[in-house]
């Protein structure tokens, strides 16, 4: 009988995968959408000076970026579906009553998400560049020489899977109430858009400051699509200073492009997306 039951529910479970993909991608087309719009768009000649790479990538590169990203949003959502599997099955700490552990443990839940993702993103992007099987699967990512806000989910199908990977992992480890996965999934994609936005929109200050210079900034991800190498962090900058991997010029290119003037309207007009 429980097999039948299992078969009588795929249905519901592909149509529930689909929906969850759907909310990924969505996601995606609204938060990468609105940065697109205004920084290659509404403001491409205001803020053209804080273009990093002061050039724009070809339309082409940027619909290959939304075709992988559909791809990893499929991928995505069916985790999401394993997780509720998981947690169905009693396998996950994930808890609904809000009371059971109260706000102060919602905000170190978060925090604590955070820093675990940090760690894990720092050693599997590491591991993607170093082990040379799974470097095949990073370089469809990193056909964005000059990445747009449409390049945060442009995955090999691998690389999502690896990407997603710590989610599963995270639940089994500490209790997290699912609004605060919720805020958490947002807050990352926001940030992982700002990484690659092609444009640096911290303060010139940013770098010199004691505390936020170790949040990572858009030229600091910006140089490792350029580059190749260095530079594998995620939000902070504590385990690539920690490792060395910090690109050596970082500070400087962060330097010369805060520190530029605006340019001409029609150095900006040559130059923009064709």
């Amino acid at each position: 009988m429980e097999l039948f039951s299992i078969i009588e529910s795929i249905p519901t479970q592909i149509l529930t995968w689909m929906g969850l993909s759907t909310i990924m991608f969505v996601r995606y087309a609204i938060i990468a959408g609105i940065f697109f719009s205004l920084f290659y768009y509404a403001f491409a000649t205001k803020k053209y000076h804080r273009k990093i790479q002061q050039k724009y990538p070809k339309s082409k590169k940027i619909w290959e970026e939304v075709k992988h990203s559909f791809w990893t949003a499929l991928i995505f959502g069916f985790l999401a579906l394993v997780i509720t599997w998981m947690t169905d099955w009693g396998w996950t700490k994930v808890y609904t009553d809000f009371s059971s552990f109260g706000w102060a443990y919602a905000g170190f839940s978060f925090v604590a998400l955070l820093m675990i993702h940090d760690t894990y993103f720092y050693w599997m992007h590491y591991a993607m560049h170093k082990i040379k099987p799974l470097q095949k699967f990073h370089a469809i990512h990193h056909k964005s020489h000059n990445p747009t806000p449409w390049a945060a989910m442009a995955f090999h199908p691998m690389e999502s899977l690896a990407e997603f990977a710590f989610v599963p992992i995270a639940v089994l480890l500490l209790p997290f109430h699912p609004a605060v996965l919720a805020i958490f999934g947002v807050f990352s994609f926001v940030f992982n858009v700002i990484g690659h936005l092609g444009f640096e929109i911290y303060p010139k200050w940013w770098l010199k400051h004691p505390v936020l210079k170790w949040v990572n900034s858009s030229t600091h991800h910006n140089m490792h699509h350029k580059n190749g190498n260095g530079n594998f962090g995620f939000y902070f900058n504590f385990w690539d200073t920690i490792m060395g991997t910090n690109h050596k010029h970082y500070e400087s290119k962060f330097d010369e492009v805060v520190n530029r003037r605006a340019v001409a309207k029609d150095r900006v007009e040559d130059a923009i997306l064709v």
